[in-house]
């Protein structure tokens, strides 16, 4: 009989993580050690320097720069958080208008240059919009997670005293991508023009869904543990099917074929805006074990 293993997991509530993180879904081979973030990007620095998880939740551009840089993860084919990303960038209707054509010599404000959301705004912008975003200041409050990366020339890290949200409203910034971060202000009008319509036009021109957070497991669990690895999807999987779906687009799409067109659009908004520097493919991201999970 297999001995039981307890992984240390990175892995905040959602309603896809609720029913195994609360133990409704249990295993005969996996006990979990849940880190204590309520926001899961507070684990990020610790597990791609420290490898601080056996396993866990990650940001996907995290996630590519740690493996550019020779870190020891390797993906499973689960998404985590994912949302359409065409009104995460704001302005201030005080100060003007600002649309993607503006963009061009603008001073735009992001948590990081390497945040998740960040990279999908700036590939919507460019390919959907055809931004001039090279010709924009991006300011950013936060260095990259992975220690070994280095911002292009044209951003900027503000003062610790500076907040992002205030900056836009005092004038400081022309735009900025909030995310889950923006404030409930009349003041603040996104970027995007009808950004539900031209989501859905960028989503049936792609066919793919912007994720945020997908899973990631150390290459050497799948090495001395394969069979953990296979219960541990099983595990997110059926947690996955108990929360219901809002919306005809699933967001959270699980298998190496739902998750392709997704992760080649990922790869080459990296490559585009130099948060990677090598060409990879979509089965590059995994191993043979965690690319055959279904």
């Amino acid at each position: 009989m297999l001995q039981k293993k307890t992984l240390k997991t990175l892995l905040a509530d959602y309603p896809v993580t609720q029913a195994i993180k609360s133990g409704q879904i249990t295993s005969d081979l996996i006990d979990f050690d849940f880190a204590p973030y309520a926001r899961a990007n507070k684990g990020f620095k610790p597990f791609v320097r420290d490898l601080a998880f056996d396993a866990g939740e990650l940001a996907i551009v995290t996630f590519l720069q740690a493996r550019e840089a020779g870190v020891p993860l390797v993906l499973l084919p689960a998404t985590i958080s994912g949302r359409f990303q065409h009104h995460c960038i704001a302005y201030n209707a005080d100060r003007g208008e600002v649309c993607p054509d503006d963009l061009a010599g603008k001073r735009i404000g992001v948590r990081a240059y390497t945040q998740t959301t960040g990279m999908w705004v700036r590939g919507i912008l460019q390919n959907q919009f055809g931004a001039d975003l090279d010709a924009a200041e991006w300011l950013t409050f936060e260095d990259a997670h992975v220690a070994s990366y280095r911002n292009p020339p044209n951003v900027t890290i503000a003062s610790e005293d500076k907040k992002l949200v205030d900056m836009l409203l005092d004038g400081e910034l022309d735009a900025a991508m909030l995310g889950v971060d923006m404030p409930d202000d009349p003041r603040l009008k996104t970027v995007i023009p009808d950004p539900d319509a031209a989501a859905q036009a960028w989503y049936a021109q792609t066919g793919a869904v912007s994720m945020n957070h997908m899973f990631v497991v150390q290459e050497r669990l799948c090495a001395e543990a394969p069979e953990v690895v296979r219960e541990l999807y099983r595990m997110l999987k059926a947690s996955k099917a108990q929360a219901p779906q809002k919306g005809a687009i699933d967001f959270r799409p699980y298998g190496f074929a739902a998750l392709e067109p997704s992760l080649t659009l990922v790869i080459d908004y990296c490559l585009q805006q130099r948060l990677i520097s090598q060409p990879v493919t979509p089965a590059d991201l995994f191993n043979d074990l965690t690319r055959s999970l279904v």
